[in-house]
C-alpha cells in the first residue's frame, strides 16, 4: 500500500498568499513530500471556486513531474465530461513522459452545476460520458505523440457508489474509493468483465491531520475546515438543491465526532496507524492519501503533519499485518 498527499489548490482570502509564490509553494510541498518518503502526490479538479481550488492538474502535475525523480503524481480526479478524450491522451502522455513514466490517471464524473454550465456540457450525461472516456483515453494513447512512457498507464475511476463501483470493475480499472460497500460489485464488475478479480486495486482519501498535540492543532485548523466545507456547499450542485446553512467553528466543534469517517480528524501518528489499518483491512487498496493542508492551514502544521506522515506512519503501515482481501 501505497502512502501520498493530495493537493487540492486551495488559496482562501483570508490566509492568501500571492498567486505565483501560492503555486510554487504547491510544487515545494511535493517535493518536500518526496523527500520524507511519501510514495504518490494526488491533484483533484474544480473550477470557479474562489479561493483558487485547482482547475488544471495536468498543468501542475507537469511542474511536479519535472521538480520529483520517484513519486507517483495522480489524479484524483480528473473531471472526464468536461474535456475530450484526446486532449485528456495527449496531455497525459507529456506528462508520463516527463515523470519517466509515474503518471496514475483517475477520472470523475463532476457534480458542480457551474462547471457543466461554463463547458456547456449536459450534467445529465455525465456518468456515461465518464464511462466512454476511460476506453476512448486508453486507445488514443495508442495514437498520440509523443505516447505515454507507461504501457499501460494506471487509470481509474472515482466512483463512490456500489453501482459506480461495478462499472469501474466491468471497465478493468482501479476504484478510487475506500468504501467497504463497494467491494463486493466492484468484484463482480470486474469478473463481468473478463478481468481477473484479483487485479482489483483500490485508493482514496483518508481525512486525517497528524500532530503531536491534536487537540491544541484541531483549534488551530477548524477555520480553514469550515472555510473548505463551506466552499462546497456555496458551489451550484446539480441537480439543484437548497441551499446548505453556513458551517460555523462552534458547529464543528458541537458536532464532530472522531470516529465519524466523512469528517476530517486531527490525531496522533499512533492513532493515525490504528485509524488506517482498520480501514484498509481487508480491502485491496494500493493508494492511500491524506491533504497535504486544509485551505492553507497554518505552515508549522504542515510541515509536522508530513513529518509524522511520512517518518511515523507510512513505515508503520508498511510493517504492519495488514490482511488483503483477493
Amino acid at each position: 500500500m501505497q502512502v501520498g498527499v493530495f493537493l487540492d489548490g486551495r488559496n482562501p482570502a483570508a490566509w492568501r498568499r500571492p498567486w505565483d509564490e501560492h503555486h510554487r509553494r504547491l510544487v515545494e510541498l511535493a517535493v518536500q513530500a518526496e523527500a520524507l518518503g511519501a510514495d504518490a502526490v494526488w491533484l483533484t479538479e474544480h473550477h470557479f471556486f474562489d479561493d483558487g481550488y485547482l482547475p488544471q492538474p495536468m498543468v501542475l502535475a507537469a511542474a511536479i513531474a519535472a521538480r520529483t525523480s520517484t513519486i507517483r503524481i495522480g489524479t484524483a480526479v480528473m473531471i472526464a465530461p468536461l474535456r475530450h478524450p484526446l486532449h485528456i491522451a495527449e496531455e497525459a502522455a507529456v506528462v508520463d513522459q516527463l515523470s519517466g513514466g509515474r503518471l496514475e490517471l483517475g477520472f470523475g464524473a463532476g457534480w458542480a452545476k457551474q462547471e457543466f454550465d461554463a463547458f456547456g456540457v449536459d450534467p445529465a450525461t455525465r456518468f456515461h460520458v465518464t464511462d466512454t472516456a476511460v476506453a476512448a483515453v486508453h486507445d488514443a494513447f495508442n495514437l498520440v505523440t509523443p505516447p505515454p512512457a507507461q504501457r499501460p498507464v494506471p487509470l481509474w475511476l472515482g466512483y463512490q457508489t456500489p453501482a459506480g463501483a461495478r462499472r469501474a470493475g466491468q471497465l478493468g480499472v482501479g476504484l478510487l474509493s475506500l468504501n467497504r460497500a463497494s467491494l463486493a460489485p466492484y468484484q463482480a464488475g470486474l469478473a463481468e468483465g473478463g478481468h481477473d478479480v484479483a487485479s482489483g486495486r483500490m485508493g482514496g482519501l483518508v481525512e486525517l491531520i497528524l500532530s503531536d498535540d491534536p487537540p491544541a492543532a484541531e483549534q488551530r485548523i477548524l477555520p480553514h475546515y469550515a472555510h473548505q466545507l463551506n466552499s462546497y456547499a456555496q458551489a451550484h450542485a446539480w441537480p439543484a438543491s437548497p441551499a446548505e446553512p453556513a458551517v460555523t467553528i462552534d458547529g464543528l466543534r458541537e458536532r464532530r465526532r472522531p470516529a465519524d469517517s466523512v469528517s476530517m480528524t486531527v490525531c496522533t501518528a499512533d492513532q493515525a496507524v490504528t485509524i488506517i489499518t482498520e480501514l484498509v483491512r481487508d480491502l485491496p487498496v494500493q493508494h492511500i492519501y491524506l491533504w497535504a493542508s486544509v485551505a492553507a492551514m497554518p505552515d508549522d502544521l504542515v510541515q509536522r503533519h508530513l513529518e509524522l506522515l511520512f517518518t511515523q506512519v507510512r513505515p508503520a503501515l508498511q510493517g504492519a499485518d495488514i490482511e488483503e482481501s483477493t
